[in-house]
């Protein structure tokens, strides 16, 4: 129902967490974020972690049967007399890519924004859903129940 894509970012992402590398993202190279998806009854749901980021800084896009989305966290606004002592909190663009199925009713997801977790309610078509078939028997025709 779901296509990860870009193997390459996967691995930049990687790279970067094995070696220490913090560079903030932008907007033309941005780093991943984290999500797990899962199927729960009719629909389909994505989390995104997103701490620290305003909901007006998320962007959701869908072109064809691409799901764009992302996101940018600012440093903090403590002042000029602020001086940082540790920086480990990840700033910059965010942005994930998911190729959705076309069992997915991608005109009807919902999104929601709670405690630092985008969430993505993406309802599954009636055709992907699951049904039963009657077994013909003395060479009557067969008949599709939906279940």
């Amino acid at each position: 129902m779901l296509v990860r894509t870009d193997p390459f970012r996967e691995l930049d992402r990687w790279t970067r967490q094995m070696l220490g590398d913090s560079q903030p993202g932008t907007w033309s190279r941005p780093v991943a974020m984290p999500l797990d998806a899962y199927r729960t009854g009719d629909e389909f749901i994505v989390a995104f972690d997103l701490p620290g980021v305003t909901p007006d800084s998320i962007d959701i896009d869908i072109e064809r049967n691409v799901l764009t989305v992302k996101a940018e966290r600012r440093p903090l606004d403590l002042g000029d007399d602020a001086q940082l002592q540790a920086s480990e909190r990840p700033l910059g663009v965010f942005s994930r890519q998911l190729i959705l199925s076309d069992v997915l009713d991608s005109e009807r997801i919902q999104a929601g924004y709670d405690n630092g977790v985008l969430v993505l309610r993406i309802p599954v078509l009636e055709k992907a859903k699951p049904r039963k078939v009657n077994v013909a028997v003395n060479n009557s025709e067969p008949t599709a129940i939906n279940a």
